[in-house]
């Protein structure tokens, strides 16, 4: 099966065939959902449900409440008619139970799993395409969106000629001449309006492949917040037989394309479409799911285990993250960086951490993780179970991308890696989450396990570093940074294997540099953590947290930076780096800089009229609504910056205003630029004070700024 979707109360599965897709009706499939409590409870609750036009069929199970449950219990099975009515029957029943019985005594299970992924797991229906799904291209400018204008509309990549007619009658030609799988569009509210314009014009728009059914929105926009950041949630749709990847809605699709959405489809049987607008937890969690309904475990609507009683002295070392070591700040030559590879999930695996084998009864007073005495069940555990495959397959495809690379075969190279890097993602997300309140099967006590014993790993490989001839400049929660402290110090090789027998997770040589600069903080007071550059043997840059890295940063103002390390990297000069800036503070105030180079990125982090003060990007959303594009909290806004001393929105241009040279704040992006070079030279102890005092009128110009 490629794709499910919902007509009335029957569900309509739709398999990928060489010729394009056929469906197969279902009319039997009945969603359930269960409910424990004491026997009066629910014995009262099935007499009322009986008689219930919404419930198809009442009964008894006996499953496992929770993962670390030895006995099976009792709960009320609840089949209801509507496929998507699960969530609204257990809300109803929910709120009825308010005041009739003592709070937490009744308990949903199974209620918020999403239509789609319901089906599959209940079902055991696994919504892999039997073929690569074929796809096809829609892009509409926002602000031509906004104005519901389709003249713009760009079909496969290419821009139609013509008017909206034109544009809406190629887009309707190309859905029925190549029938794809997948519409894949730069924002979702375009199809609705395709719909319509479709209608307009008395043209026939295939958007699903049943003509008796069209586009269904399934939901409206929302925002939420996620670990402390404002996101917004657009609206989504559906349309019968296809599944719709919106691309401006999708981190997945951003970090790994249609292969590793397949990949992430195989592992979680969430079907396409609702993976590609899934977050990293969210997959996660469907994986998750899986595992536990193939134990006959019960799944939480809602979290309720407590962090278990803990004495101060054990508090105290366990509310700590990973470990580190401040950077050495400056230039280092002939660096070694080692990574312990996929650190966190490898702990879970081979200490068997897991929120049903930590702390457990048969082996009380056994100490088995550093520092806080916890013990682990020899039991395998339910984490383990599910990150093991991942870490098997990502091992396989890293292999494979590079037979790939080496046989010449490009196209099977990106594709291990799309379905590598997707994995990646998860894996990074599986440590978070076990942390996370509202995490199904989160306990904070293995957030904290895992924690201590990667502590207890980097210190010892910090000692076998040292033991082996080297000296530590950074160390970061999975990482070490080496200089030599001996003159025949052990080969990294040797040493990475050496750590690896004595911890049991591999440690590798992540990478070789001619020399690393690590970053001060802004107050020059203590190296920064996450914040360094370099080059590597084999030539290539890297860049870690200055602001080429930083969405917000404007194109030119990286290119610059990029330019100011390269001079860094053939004179190991700060003056030359300050004088290669010269170059571009002169093109910006010559307006040799093009306005596109010149944008700004920035998030709302509220909706545009709520912010109390007229900051840039309360000006650029406000401006946008004047202009007809209503922003929403959590969405981007793009401008260029006119006047940053200015009132009002007036203050900025944006983006589809077309800005030109006389809009842009020279003195505003010129800060921008001795920002970005305060971080190139600020290893050798200069600020941009400093910068500033060098580069004032009256100095001797060097001619080394100017030649390539």
């Amino acid at each position: 099966m490629f794709a499910v979707d919902f007509d009335g109360d029957d569900v309509v599965e739709w398999h990928l065939t060489d010729a394009g897709a056929q469906s197969h009706r279902v009319t039997d499939y009945i969603p359930e959902l269960y409910v424990s409590g004491p026997d009066s409870v629910l014995a009262d609750l099935e007499r009322r449900l009986r008689a219930d036009p919404a419930v198809a069929d009442v009964g008894y199970d006996r499953l496992y409440p929770r993962l670390d449950s030895r006995e099976r219990t009792e709960v009320l099975r609840v089949a209801v008619v509507a496929p998507r009515g699960v969530r609204r029957l257990a809300r109803r029943l929910r709120d009825d139970l308010l005041g009739r019985v003592s709070p937490g005594s009744a308990r949903f299970y199974n209620v918020d799993l999403s239509p789609g992924f319901r089906y599959c797991v209940q079902t055991e229906t696994v919504p892999v395409p039997s073929r690569r799904p074929r796809t096809l291209r829609l892009s509409l400018p926002e602000k031509s969106l906004a104005d519901g204008d389709l003249s713009a509309l760009s079909v496969a990549g290419k821009s139609v000629d013509g008017d909206e007619r034109d544009a809406t009658e190629t887009a309707c030609e190309e859905l029925a001449e190549q029938d794809p799988d997948v519409l894949v569009v730069s924002s979702a509210r375009l199809l609705p309006l395709l719909r319509d314009c479709a209608t307009k014009f008395e043209l026939d728009c295939p958007l699903g492949r049943d003509p008796n059914r069209g586009l269904e929105r399934l939901a409206g926009g929302n925002t939420v917040v996620s670990y402390g950041t404002v996101r917004h949630s657009p609206a989504r749709y559906a349309v019968p037989g296809r599944a719709i990847v919106d691309t401006g809605n999708s981190f997945l699709w951003a970090e790994s394309r249609l292969d590793g959405l397949c990949y992430l489809v195989e592992r979680s049987w969430k079907p396409l479409q609702e993976a590609s607008w899934a977050s990293i937890g969210n997959v996660l969690t469907a994986m998750q799911i899986r595992e536990a309904m193939a134990r006959d475990v019960l799944v939480p609507w809602n979290k309720r285990r407590p962090e278990t009683f803990k004495s101060v002295e054990t508090l105290h070392a366990a509310d700590r993250g990973g470990f580190t070591f401040d950077p050495v700040v400056g230039l280092h030559e002939d660096v070694v960086e080692l990574d312990f590879a996929s650190l966190y999930p490898r702990i879970i695996c081979e200490w068997n951490i897991s929120p049903d084998t930590l702390g457990c009864d048969c082996h009380a007073g056994r100490a088995d993780i550093p520092e806080l005495d916890y013990t682990i069940c020899d039991r395998r555990g339910f984490l383990p179970d599910v990150l093991e495959p991942l870490l098997a397959d990502r091992r396989r495809l890293k292999r494979e991308a590079s037979e790939a690379e080496a046989a010449g075969d490009e196209s099977a190279a990106a594709s291990a890696r799309a379905k590598s890097g997707a994995i990646k993602w998860v894996l990074v997300s599986c440590f978070g989450y076990q942390g996370y309140r509202n995490a199904k099967f989160g306990r904070i006590e293995c957030h904290e396990a895992i924690n201590a014993v990667a502590r207890d790993l980097l210190l010892r490989a910090k000692e076998r570093a040292e033991d082996g001839g080297w000296r530590v400049v950074h160390g970061i929660v999975d990482s070490l940074w080496l200089t030599r402290a001996r003159d025949d110090p052990q080969s990294p090789t040797d040493l990475a294997a050496t750590v690896t027998d004595d911890c049991g997770i591999p440690l590798e040589v992540e990478a070789t540099y001619d020399w690393v600069c690590f970053v001060p903080t802004r107050r020059m007071d203590r190296g920064a953590l996450t914040r360094y550059f370099g080059r590597t043997r084999d030539g290539d840059f890297v860049y870690k947290g200055i602001e080429i890295r930083q969405r917000s940063t404007p194109e030119f103002v990286a290119d610059a930076q990029r330019d100011l390390i390269s001079t860094l990297d053939r004179h190991r000069d700060p003056a030359a780096v300050c004088d290669r800036l010269v170059r571009h503070r002169t093109r910006l105030r010559r307006s040799d800089v093009p306005t596109d180079e010149l944008l700004v990125t920035s998030r709302l982090s509220k909706a545009p009229a709520d912010y109390d003060r007229n900051t840039l990007v309360a000006a650029a959303g406000n401006r946008s609504v004047e202009l007809g594009v209503p922003r929403e909290p959590g969405q981007s806004v793009r401008y260029v910056v006119a006047d940053e001393d200015g009132r009002g929105t007036d203050r900025v241009r944006l983006d589809f205003e077309r800005p030109g040279v006389d809009d842009v704040d020279v003195g505003y992006y010129d800060r921008l630029l001795i920002r970005a070079a305060e971080s190139v030279v600020s290893p050798f102890g200069w600020d941009r004070n400093r910068i500033r005092r060098y580069l004032s009128p009256g100095r001797d110009a060097s001619l080394r700024g100017w030649l390539d």
